[in-house]
């Protein structure tokens, strides 16, 4: 895929050309890595996995390293293997966590899949016949009929508790951060384990890779799979991503940033990746896009070159973007970002439907209209003191527009007598006030106008 392709291509074949293990290298994906995994990569197709929390029924920005590594599995010819938690989703991970979660019902965590599944089809290919097809599995499953008895028989009886306790998520909970852990969590790590031995038996799956804090998570599933079947497995993870300054990756300070456009809309997803430091971009475009080196080498001595320009960024936000939602979603964040910052028509600002429109002007503040307001034309000055009072005196706006400070759906007023009518509704509800270069103001029609 090319700096400036948006084409979303899989490669579904076992291929030596690629080599997973250095792919990840190079792109800074890897903190620790069992021995032998590199060369029996080298040699066959391997199953390999990774645990999805579905807790809820999109995935997050947080989630996409973790997709990102099997997307690059399956471009290197092997198999990737997507397990939804949902017996574990039942119990809670305390790996990176003080507190312990919410615990989730059956239903609500068969409707998370469902939309999980959904976006992780615009990374992996599930639908093809290759060998190397991703397969989506739920460990509850395998986990709902079997009863405690058996559990503990079979697998609880091959991990120590000593074992258990030596592992860092669990030491933290014990040495005082937050508020103790509950026998749940506890086994969550042989529940876990279990996961990686059924996958081991019935996928063939030898590989299972997350980030660095389910290290311990994995290395007792590796040590499951030898004490009992007398197994190879291996465990790969990569590092936890943060922001340069150190805060995590991710987060705002409205949340998550979300796949699903009903969480975070595509506007403000391409907007988030723009607007990362220098430094960032540099590191995010190697982790979550599939431009091979000589593409983002290309990118970076350009944005050495003109940093204002911000390259990296806007390749960065233009893949993720076009991979996530799709490229007409891309042309349409990029349009209304030019809406702020660009010179645009009232036909471009036109064409944004109502989601986007409010994406791009959230906590503009906003003035009822009456609904019978457009029966006739209406006297700009009187729109916007009378009816919606943006601007307290009539005498202010009027020299604001005499000194061409006024605009209305990005068209400059000429004069204190120009008239609005219903033709510049904007979605049949809006009309976008603007004064000078940074002050907008929006006038809302309750229930709009039907055409």
């Amino acid at each position: 895929m090319g700096i400036y392709n948006c084409q979303f291509t899989i490669l579904i074949y076992f291929s030596h050309t690629m080599n997973f293990i250095e792919e990840l290298k190079w792109r800074g994906m890897i903190q620790e890595i069992m021995p032998g995994i590199e060369e029996k990569l080298q040699k066959e197709m391997v199953a390999a996995y990774v645990g999805i929390d579905p807790t809820a029924d999109s995935l997050h920005i947080g989630h996409l390293v973790s997709v990102m590594m099997l997307k690059h599995l399956q471009r290197c010819g092997h198999k990737p293997i997507a397990l939804v938690g949902g017996a574990t989703g039942m119990i809670g991970d305390p790996s990176g966590k003080s507190l312990e979660r919410n615990l989730l019902d059956e239903e609500t965590l068969r409707c998370n899949q469902v939309g999980i599944k959904k976006q992780l089809a615009k990374f992996l290919d599930f639908e093809s016949d290759a060998p190397n097809a991703a397969e989506l599995v739920n460990n509850y499953d395998w986990m709902k009929d079997y009863t405690f008895l058996e559990f503990i028989r079979d697998v609880g009886k091959h991990i120590t508790v000593n074992y258990m306790m030596a592992k860092d998520s669990v030491k933290k909970r014990f040495s005082g951060e937050g508020e103790g852990m509950s026998f749940t969590e506890f086994t969550y790590q042989l529940v876990q384990g279990y996961d990686y031995l059924h996958l081991y038996r019935e996928k063939g799956c030898r590989l299972q890779m997350g980030g660095s804090d389910q290290w311990g998570n994995i290395t007792t599933g590796t040590e499951l799979i030898r004490r009992i079947d007398n197994g190879d497995a291996y465990g790969l993870v990569c590092p936890l991503i943060t922001k340069s300054d150190g805060i995590k990756f991710g987060k705002t300070e409205q949340g998550n940033v979300w796949l699903d456009p009903r969480y975070t809309s595509s506007y403000k997803f391409y907007q988030f990746w723009l607007n990362v430091s220098d430094i960032d971009a540099e590191r995010y475009i190697k982790i979550f896009t599939v431009l091979n080196k000589e593409e983002i080498e290309a990118l970076v001595e350009k944005q050495k070159q003109a940093p204002h320009l911000r390259p990296l960024q806007k390749a960065l936000a233009k893949e993720l973007t076009c991979m996530v939602h799709s490229e007409k979603e891309y042309e349409k964040a990029v349009e209304a970002s030019e809406i702020l910052f660009g010179k645009v028509t009232f036909d471009s600002l036109a064409r944004l439907d109502e989601d986007m429109f409010l994406a791009v002007f959230e906590g503009v503040p906003q003035f009822e209209l009456p609904a019978s307001i457009f029966g006739q034309p209406i006297n700009v000055v009187e729109l916007m003191t009378t009816i919606a009072p943006v601007f307290k005196s009539k005498g202010e706006l009027r020299k604001l527009i005499a000194g061409g400070g006024i605009s209305i759906n990005k068209e400059k007023i000429e004069n204190a007598e120009a008239l609005v009518t219903s033709d510049k509704l904007l979605n049949g509800k809006y009309i976008l006030a603007q004064k000078g270069k940074k002050d907008y103001y929006i006038l809302k029609m309750e229930n709009g106008i039907k055409y």
